[in-house]
């Protein structure tokens, strides 16, 4: 994948594991990285973050660099992603809202009406210059290692500017979503342009991939998600084409939406615990590459349950790929739990690399 000048400072990684799983090539071992790999589970990382706030840490370069690196380090992992969390540019763009300890993002003015669309601000890239300064600091400090860039989906960002916070049942976000369908699309075009703008900063500092998390996709039907979510997801993923990264697409509880997901426009689709890597290549059909699916829980189960599982993964992994997939990306089918023995994760790598 080549890509336009104006990404032409990135760095040239040809050997790189991930990069080459993720686009058909043969990697020299099975690439494995784990989303939220950097974070509670280490102490490391508890330590540096002793007293500082979430959002305050993600727009801190230094800070952002040394946590994204310690996962990198302590568990050779054939990536790092950015850390970063997925309200970052709408606290940047100046959208009123805290991550409360315990609870998550809670907005301090909900969307209620096209007004509240309207009056949204629109992120530029001067307000998130730190998270590219940290992208920048990475991609010196890390070598071979290929850096994943981050954000969330036009969706699951929409859900908290709904709801108000976290949702269990996501009432508000669907009430509006059917109810007036012409602000709904309003506030997801505008968010769409927030997620690109925060991407393509992302991009330009020089990271190597690019995540798109839609955490929430998996509450919706495969008719409203083809609707009211799509579009918007497509528009996320042409924008940043031009890059010539490999694209990432990932939903929690998303098995039945895999083919939509994939006709998004991602290079690689990951996917939750819940199907067998080799059912969803299916689902997703050919081209693709796969990431995931280890059950986080499993973790805490022991090394011989640990053992079994990560090789039948791997080999469903395989099977996905005799099924039409042009890689796999071994992850978890979500984000490494936060009482999660570090020892257990070093484990699972390094079978992961023997197999």
């Amino acid at each position: 994948m080549t890509g336009s000048a104006e990404y032409s400072a990135r760095r040239v990684l040809p050997d790189a594991p991930l990069l080459a799983a993720a686009t058909g090539r043969t990697p020299s071992r099975r690439p494995v990285w784990f989303m939220r790999q950097a974070g509670r589970s280490l102490p490391e990382y508890r330590e540096i973050r002793a007293g500082i706030g979430m959002l305050e840490s993600c727009f801190d370069p230094a800070l952002v660099c040394e946590i994204t690196m310690q996962p990198v380090r302590r568990h050779d992992v054939d990536a790092a992603i950015l850390f970063s969390d997925i309200v970052v540019p709408l606290k940047a763009a100046g959208i009123d809202l805290d991550i409360v300890a315990g609870v998550g993002p809670v907005v301090a003015n909900p969307i209620r009406s096209i007004a509240d669309v309207a009056a949204l601000p629109r992120l530029v890239p001067e307000e998130v210059g730190a998270i590219a300064q940290a992208v920048r600091l990475l991609t010196t400090e890390l070598g071979s290692t290929p850096l994943i860039g981050f954000a969330g989906a036009p969706f699951t960002l929409a859900s908290y500017l709904v709801e108000g916070g976290p949702s269990r049942n996501h009432e508000k976000t669907k009430a509006l979503m059917h109810s007036d369908p012409k602000t709904w699309h309003a506030l997801l075009g505008s968010l769409a342009d927030t997620t690109i703008c925060f991407l393509q900063t992302q991009l330009k500092a020089g990271v190597d991939a690019v995540q798109l998390f839609d955490s929430w996709a998996g509450a919706l039907s495969l008719a409203d998600y083809r609707e009211f979510v799509l579009p918007h997801s497509e528009r996320v993923f042409a924008e940043v084409a031009a890059a010539g990264v490999p694209r990432i697409h990932f939903g929690v509880g998303t098995g039945e939406l895999l083919g939509a997901m994939g006709e998004a426009g991602a290079d690689v689709v990951g996917v939750d615990w819940r199907i067998p890597l080799d059912v969803a290549a299916g689902r997703v059909g050919p081209g693709k590459a796969l990431q995931g699916n280890l059950d986080p829980a499993v973790l805490f189960a022991g090394p011989e349950v640990i053992d079994r599982e990560v090789r039948r993964i791997a080999a469903e992994g395989d099977r996905a790929i005799e099924a039409g997939a042009i890689g796999h990306i071994f992850n978890l089918g979500h984000g490494v739990l936060p009482d999660t023995d570090p020892t257990a994760i070093t484990s699972a790598v390094e079978l992961v690399h023997s197999l």
